[in-house]
């Protein structure tokens, strides 16, 4: 057990899926965790909540000024919403925004950090579907996706220029009991009407929520730590694999036909490229840390998910 008993870690997003997971993860290890909140909320233990509100320019200065770390989640959904102009717009602002936030809180109370972690995405590689293995030096793409990623990193680069040590953790398809992708598609399958998005050609970079919780931790504890890192596992999952996979795990075989590009195209508009592209991306370079995968098989961490 790691006694870190007097550090605190701050977490934007924190009462999301990935938040809340991870802040148990962080207790665990005896940190203490401070979570920003939109609605009053009640600290209870070693969980502090804060309020803030990023499109009033408003946060109880009193979380950064005791932060040792913070953690940066907040985002909406890429997927939510149809991506119409106001949508974008709401999109790539609820990731820079409250970072810029922080930044001049930091400024104005020359505040410093032991590190600044933001959540990116693998976007930034664009949506594409290729033969082509994404690394952390591979060029940002222009779409959407790609440009929004980039100004989110951008943003949190800003940090990085203060002089604090500044991680960008490139996230992929997160598994988890308790929300996101998996909460969303199960329940077709599980009810016998799992189904192929697509060509199913599709790369799915994905991680176990346990191990994207990691990474956070390692990010927090390894200083040497520091610019971008891809947060998936490089076992080229296509979307066919997945859902064939998953169809497996509650006992019967896809028998559906696959839901053409064409028709997604008419539903989705243009953020059906979210779902019907995806790239293959290197896992290489946050292993050279010496972090090993706990769920590395496609098999094994749907299975822990849905048991």
């Amino acid at each position: 057990m790691i006694n870190q008993m007097s550090q605190n870690v701050l977490i934007t997003g924190g009462t999301g899926f990935i938040g809340k997971y991870l802040t148990q993860v962080l207790l665990a290890n005896n940190f203490t965790v401070s979570i920003l909140s939109r609605t009053p909320r009640k600290s209870s233990g070693l969980i502090t909540y804060y309020q803030w509100n990023p499109e009033r320019d408003y946060i109880e200065e009193d979380a950064i000024l005791n932060a040792d770390y913070i953690i940066h989640l907040a985002g909406e959904g890429i997927v939510e919403k149809r991506w119409t102009a106001k949508r974008k717009k709401s999109i790539l602002e609820s990731r820079t925004k409250p970072i810029t936030l922080i930044h001049s809180l930091l400024k104005k109370h020359n505040k410093s950090l032991n590190a600044f972690i933001s959540a990116s995405g693998i976007g930034i590689y664009g949506a594409n579907t290729s033969e082509q293995i994404c690394t952390e030096d591979t060029p940002a793409a222009n779409d959407f996706l790609g440009l929004t990623c980039q100004e989110w990193e951008k943003t949190a680069d800003t940090i990085g220029a203060l002089g604090i040590r500044t991680v960008k953790i490139r996230t992929g398809i997160v598994f988890g009991r308790a929300g996101g992708f998996l909460k969303k598609i199960t329940p077709g399958f599980k009810a016998g009407f799992g189904t192929i998005l697509g060509s199913g050609s599709q790369y799915l970079p994905w991680i176990h929520i346990e191990d994207l919780s990691q990474i956070y931790l390692k990010s927090i504890l390894d200083t040497k730590i520091e610019g971008p890192y891809n947060a998936v596992l490089t076992d080229d999952t296509t979307q066919l694999k997945f859902s064939k996979t998953l169809a497996n795990l509650y006992g019967y075989s896809i028998w559906l036909p696959k839901i053409p590009q064409s028709l997604l195209k008419i539903v989705l508009g243009e953020m059906s490229d979210a779902i019907l592209k995806g790239q293959r991306v290197s896992s290489e370079k946050i292993q050279h840390t010496g972090f090993e995968f706990q769920f590395a098989t496609l098999e094994t961490a749907l299975y822990d998910c849905l048991k």
